[in-house]
């Protein structure tokens, strides 16, 4: 079971991915994102933001089906740092000005989190 956490902690880190290729391309989902600051589209510096998110975000998928199992040979503490990462995201949705950012990913990220550290969890009994 716990491969197929892993699996669907991917599957929403690769859509978080393509939320942020939307929001690089100029999508107007600013209020989803970043505080809510912006309505419309993100300015470039937004978008800049939003790139730089991608590759971390690429990180945490990989590193929890690695610790999962898959043969990728990350060590644990990749994991743990992904599931640290998680965390630190859940809260700072949870505290957003932005209502609709708060709605939208609050429990999105809460769920990942969990995800995630069901699956570090797992290891420890292995």
């Amino acid at each position: 079971m716990t491969v197929q956490i892993a699996q669907l902690y991917a599957t929403g880190c690769l859509a978080i991915i393509f939320f942020q290729f939307a929001l690089i391309g100029g999508l107007p989902l600013g209020a989803y994102t970043q505080g809510g600051q912006h309505e419309g589209a993100l300015p470039v510096s937004g978008r800049l933001i939003a790139a730089v998110s991608v590759p971390v975000v690429l990180f945490q998928g990989l590193a929890v089906v690695s610790v999962a199992g898959f043969p990728l040979g990350w060590p644990l503490w990749t994991g743990w740092v992904a599931f640290g990462v998680s965390v630190v995201t859940c809260v700072l949705n949870g505290l957003t000005p932005s209502a609709r950012e708060r709605a939208v990913w609050f429990p999105v990220t809460l769920v990942m989190a969990g995800l995630a550290g069901y699956v570090m969890v797992m290891t420890l009994k292995a």
